[in-house]
């Protein structure tokens, strides 16, 4: 079998960023497929799945609910190797193009208080498995060291 995209990026090389992992067409719309990378893979720990899931609830609800970009949110999820997140988004787009709707989701998921959304045993499958301070920790990690001041370098995959 042919390997897929994404397992053709070097990880070795690979940072915390922002990339575009891959363009679709579905019935000739375009599809854009962001890596949202918040660990350096094989450098630093994973995260662990209460945190991601934290993470996963509250970029959902917040995605789904953007005024521009509710409408063009297809999904938003973990990556199996918890290093980071996958955001579907209608249209064809570039890395740069989202940089200030991440630094306003991150900002989000940061200074979030409350009940995380769908954090019941009737709304999710496995609702006890959040850690909502441990992910406003690495929301605020993410865009002190990333977000804030993206370079170049963190929005194109390394060749």
């Amino acid at each position: 079998m042919e390997k897929i995209t994404s397992f053709t990026i070097d990880h070795l090389k690979l940072q915390p960023g922002i990339y575009v992992s891959r363009i679709d067409y579905v019935e000739g719309h375009p599809v854009t497929t962001f890596d949202l990378r918040m660990t350096s893979p094989n450098e630093e720990p994973v995260m662990n799945t209460a945190e991601m899931h934290t993470i996963e609830h509250l970029a959902a609800t917040f995605l789904r609910n953007h005024a521009e970009f509710g409408r063009k949110t297809i999904y938003f999820g973990p990556m199996g190797c918890r290093t980071g997140f996958y955001l579907l988004l209608a249209g064809e787009l570039s890395s740069a193009d989202i940089v200030p709707l991440m630094k306003e989701m991150y900002t989000f998921i940061a200074g979030f208080e409350g009940e995380v959304p769908g954090a019941h045993p009737k709304d999710c499958g496995n609702y006890l498995d959040m850690n909502p301070p441990m992910a406003k920790y690495l929301a605020k990690k993410y865009l002190s060291e990333v977000l804030e001041n993206i370079t170049e370098d963190r929005l194109i995959y390394p060749q």
